[in-house]
């Protein structure tokens, strides 16, 4: 199937002023890149709604040469529209949450070249800081836990948080 071509027949057929309705891969994480495909209803630049992606408005049914399995009285086919998971379709509350970090935060009382002040965890607060700042703490952090106590001692996970509800290596 080619989702480039449907992609622009869906925008087309639902084009309206500030409206468009944009076929998306909707694996928002490293592994599951584009794994279930959905439109994505935009106004403005804010997205209003997201929806599998229903095949049948360009496909018929014949197209995909869909399998069928007939088991006890029963047939089963595939769906003519993309299963995602529940979590994937109300991503747009998580892109629009109140309580979303938008920019690296440091607690005030914090320095990691000197005075760590353990005891604030959770009281005291936060200061806004550069990308460059975080990235340049997160290295020299990596750095001194490396140094300090062996290089087992940085666990790295890189999975897709299951949102895509795929066993995959970091994830099965």
């Amino acid at each position: 199937m080619e989702v480039v071509r449907l992609a622009e027949q869906v925008d087309r057929k639902h084009e309206d002023g500030n409206e468009k309705r944009i076929v998306k891969g909707l694996g928002f994480v490293g592994i599951a890149a584009d794994a279930n495909a959905v439109e994505v209803d935009v106004k403005n630049g804010k997205i209003i709604r997201i929806n599998p992606l229903h095949y049948d408005r360009r496909y018929q049914p014949e197209e995909f040469r869909p399998w069928k399995i007939v088991a006890r009285g029963k047939a089963f086919e595939p769906s003519m529209k993309s299963l995602i998971p529940p979590l994937s379709l109300g991503y747009k509350n998580r892109v629009y949450s109140p309580n979303r970090i938008l920019y690296p935060l440091k607690r005030v009382d914090w320095d990691p070249k000197g005075n760590r002040n353990t005891g604030n965890r959770g009281k005291s607060g936060y200061t806004r800081i550069s990308w460059d700042e975080a990235t340049d703490i997160i290295v020299s952090e990596l750095k001194r836990i490396k140094q300090t106590y062996g290089m087992e001692a940085v666990f790295s996970q890189s999975d897709g948080h299951a949102e895509t509800k795929k066993v995959h290596a970091a994830n099965g």
